[in-house]
């Protein structure tokens, strides 16, 4: 599957352009978060970068990590890759921007949580659903907290509802709502120009750090350990992979609270 994340380059070289690039759903398998992290590594040596763009090809932004590689056996190896872009992109400090078209889901929206900023036109969902498959998001438990409040995060994580992209604004999740993915990425230009290019790379980098430490803190300390949360005890319940193995048989879940 070659060719899974798409590299794209504007202003000369200060904006930085990745684009999920597996349509209809985007879905992060291994193979594309192999992609990702190596051109997440190739922008160590890119001092002139201002701003780093994610998007998704086709109509949706992502339908999140593959649920194959959710499995008690293959979660281990799927969490530690997924993970490693999000040290590695705080390692970067590069100023971040998800620009959300349709559905943005589970990992796909992780990834775009840790962007900071998002922007998203009117057909934009967003959902943590991890709950209903028996499983919950590590990097999402963190960071919706600390971006929305505990309580509106809460009401993502545990109902695994999708929001439109009007809650994705009123909940200060997305800077803002356009019309259309055409519309967005245009406007999204203009406010590149505006507010981005005529600052410093190198001091736009300072400035996330700063005002991230906290936020980074939380990840590299607490990351940790929800994954061995999921790893060691969620993934030994019968449930957590009744969740997951109902949802691959195509089936209704038969939960029995164990």
């Amino acid at each position: 599957m070659a060719g899974t994340v798409l590299y794209e380059s504007f202003e000369d070289g200060q904006v930085v352009r990745l684009t999920l690039n597996s349509p209809k759903g985007n879905i992060l398998v291994s193979k594309m978060m192999v992609d990702l992290q190596g051109e997440l590594d190739a922008l160590k040596d890119r001092p002139e970068v201002k701003l780093l763009q994610f998007t998704g090809a086709g109509d949706n932004f992502s339908f999140g990590a593959s649920v194959e590689e959710h499995t008690r056996e293959n979660a281990p190896a799927m969490l530690k890759q997924f993970h490693g872009l999000f040290h590695t992109l705080n390692f970067l400090a590069i100023p971040t921007a998800a620009l959300v078209s349709g559905q943005c889901l589970g990992g796909g929206l992780e990834l775009a949580l840790m962007c900071n900023f998002m922007f998203v036109d009117a057909t934009a969902k967003l959902g943590q659903p991890e709950i209903t498959l028996g499983v919950f998001p590590p990097p999402a438990s963190l960071i919706l907290p600390l971006k929305i409040g505990q309580a509106r995060a809460d009401d993502l994580l545990l109902t695994g509802r999708s929001i439109t992209a009007d809650e994705a604004v009123t909940f200060g999740l997305a800077v803002a709502k356009y019309d259309n993915r055409e519309t967005m990425f245009a406007e999204v230009e203009k406010w590149t120009k505006k507010w981005i290019l005529p600052k410093s790379a190198s001091s736009l980098r300072f400035a996330v750090r700063a005002a991230r430490l906290k936020f980074n803190a939380t990840l590299k300390e607490d990351l940790a350990v929800l994954e061995r949360l999921y790893i060691d005890q969620l993934m030994a319940t019968r449930d957590a992979n009744e969740g997951i193995g109902s949802f691959l048989e195509r089936r209704k879940p038969d939960w029995q609270n164990r």
